[in-house]
């Protein structure tokens, strides 16, 4: 018997999750390039045991969702934080892979503690070039503390290394910018790259989009790889579980003020923040039709709405 659920919900629809997911394989099975899932963007851990059959581990922005991928996911666990604590660090020793650091002042501040276990250490590289839609996401913005920007302190590091991270995009559909890009950051780190023996390319990248010219990213991640001779590591997030995921609601009223304005069960604020961060609106499963209606959440927030729509 078939049993109601209470709305709201997230339901993830298994067969759009995996068609995500065999993308994803093929470009690690013909380009030779690792996937780790980007916890920040998706944590739900019910689906990790299917997602860790198409990819290699998690990586993560903070120690819980690092401790959250060792525990629930499995494989390779990457650790990446804009600045570590003492308490970070120590934590981290007994579950990461990887430790990517920010900076090359807290490289050499927990440096002593970490040379000596198994533990890969990183540097994360902010090349001045990225791609994104909004400037709040823009990882190479003015004044971005997103990595390291002087050369010469890259250089001094580079012993106490073993690879890199590059993360400069953020919803790239576009191969020949992501292509461009790439060439760019070779001509600029070449020396740094020739010490490597792997190479994050982060995250940000829509390669598992319709039409996305897949074969042509695997031959370049392929020949980035041997050309530096590093492994090569993506960070898929949105790119693993988009057009899979949707936030079931009920509407609850409709109110008027001067537009008709339907009030459901959920809050932009607490179910899809980004959109509420980035002034975007909802995509809506619905038919299109004549009636026009702004849908918004029932919080106290003066600007809870979805978006305005045209519905039947």
């Amino acid at each position: 018997m078939n049993k109601k659920i209470e709305t709201p919900y997230y339901l993830i629809d298994e067969r759009k999750l995996l068609r995500n997911l065999k993308k994803i394989k093929y470009v690690r099975d013909n380009s030779g390039a690792k996937s780790v899932l980007a916890l920040k963007c998706f944590s739900t851990w019910s689906v990790f045991d299917l997602m860790s059959k198409y990819m290699d581990g998690t990586t993560s922005s903070s120690f819980y969702e690092a401790k959250l991928g060792h525990e629930k996911f499995g494989k390779e666990t990457h650790a990446f934080s804009v600045a570590y604590s003492s308490d970070d660090i120590k934590a981290l020793k007994n579950i990461a892979d990887k430790i990517i650091f920010n900076s090359v002042s807290q490289l050499n501040m927990f440096y002593n503690d970490i040379k000596h276990i198994k533990v890969k250490v990183g540097l994360r590289i902010n090349p001045g070039i990225s791609y994104s839609h909004f400037d709040l996401a823009d990882p190479s913005r003015e004044y971005s503390r997103l990595g390291v920007t002087s050369e010469e302190e890259i250089m001094s590091v580079l012993d106490n290394i073993s690879g890199l991270m590059f993360h400069y995009n953020c919803e790239n559909d576009d191969f020949k910018s992501f292509s461009v890009m790439l060439d760019k950051i070779v001509a600029k780190y070449e020396k740094v790259l020739s010490k490597a023996e792997w190479v994050s390319l982060g995250g940000g990248l829509y390669f598992t989009k319709d039409g996305y010219p897949l074969d042509k990213f695997c031959k370049k991640l392929k020949s980035f790889s041997r050309e530096h001779n590093v492994l090569v590591y993506l960070e898929p997030g949105e790119t693993a579980i988009t057009k899979s995921c949707e936030l079931v609601t009920t509407i609850l009223d409709i109110v008027k003020n001067v537009k008709d304005i339907a009030i459901v069960d959920a809050s932009i604020e607490a179910h899809m923040l980004d959109l509420l961060i980035y002034g975007t609106p909802a995509k809506i499963n619905a038919k299109d039709g004549k009636n026009e209606y702004i849908i918004a959440g029932r919080s106290c927030l003066a600007g809870d709405i979805f978006g305005e729509y045209k519905l039947a």
